[in-house]
């Protein structure tokens, strides 16, 4: 079962822009953004790389790292390594990216392993390494920044109550962004699922064909359709 205490390290089959490759392990003590997309998915083209470009942009790499995951489950013989270093010589992407490694099944193993339901997708990281966000489709850049800019804030090694309170404060302050929920288009067959924890005010959590994984942690991890809606999904 996956646990957003702990999630599970990368798995690529190769990088670029990153030498030496990062890891999820060497990474703590910095908040972590990583932006699933595949090569085609017009919702990554559109809307999740250039926010993932300009988060990079807009925050100190000592503080924060982007990363973005080529995640292929459709078209997988158009997303190869050799595809993958073209694409990014054409969109000039300026952090690592890992092409996920392929798991002899329909979804490659870090898509799998995070339980990931399409493209684009963030996933948001705190200090400590645990996943705090999980967004399928298109979030706001404003929400995003802020969220982003509150795990900075946070300690290194902030006990449990600080990111408690600082979950209790997002959730204050930002809307829901499953309350105006709509796709601008292109969704095919994603459907979103819910980690619940005992403290979840903030964030949201979205599921057509949605099911619940419960875990007894007091963080917030929300794993939610962004508002306006995904690229390209699969169904499980």
């Amino acid at each position: 079962m996956f646990d957003p205490e702990s999630p599970p390290e990368l798995q690529a089959a190769a990088w670029f822009n990153a030498d030496p490759p990062p890891t999820l392990k060497g990474l703590k003590g910095k908040v972590v953004v990583m932006a699933a997309f595949q090569q085609h998915c017009p919702g990554s083209l559109r809307h999740g790389l250039p926010q993932a470009a300009r988060i990079a942009g807009a925050f100190s790499d000592d503080e924060v790292v982007v990363i973005g995951l080529n995640t292929p489950f459709e078209h997988t013989d158009k997303q190869d390594k050799a595809a993958l270093e073209a694409f990014l010589a054409e969109h000039e992407l300026p952090f690592p990216v890992a092409l996920d490694k392929a798991n002899g099944k329909s979804l490659p193993k870090t898509m799998e392993a995070y339980e990931i339901q399409g493209t684009p997708t963030v996933l948001l990281f705190d200090r400590q390494g645990r996943l705090r966000r999980h967004y399928l489709g298109q979030v706001d850049d404003l929400r995003l920044g802020a969220e982003v800019m509150a795990l900075t804030i946070e300690a290194r090694d902030a006990p449990r109550e600080q990111s408690i309170a600082l979950e209790r404060r997002l959730a204050a302050v930002l809307t829901d962004p499953n309350a105006h929920h709509h796709h601008d288009g292109g969704c095919c067959g994603g459907h979103g699922h819910s980690h619940d924890h005992d403290h979840s005010e903030g964030g949201g959590c979205c599921g057509g064909h949605g099911h619940a994984h419960d875990h007894d942690h007091s963080h917030e991890h929300a794993h939610a359709h962004g508002k306006g809606g995904c690229g390209c999904g699969h169904d499980h």
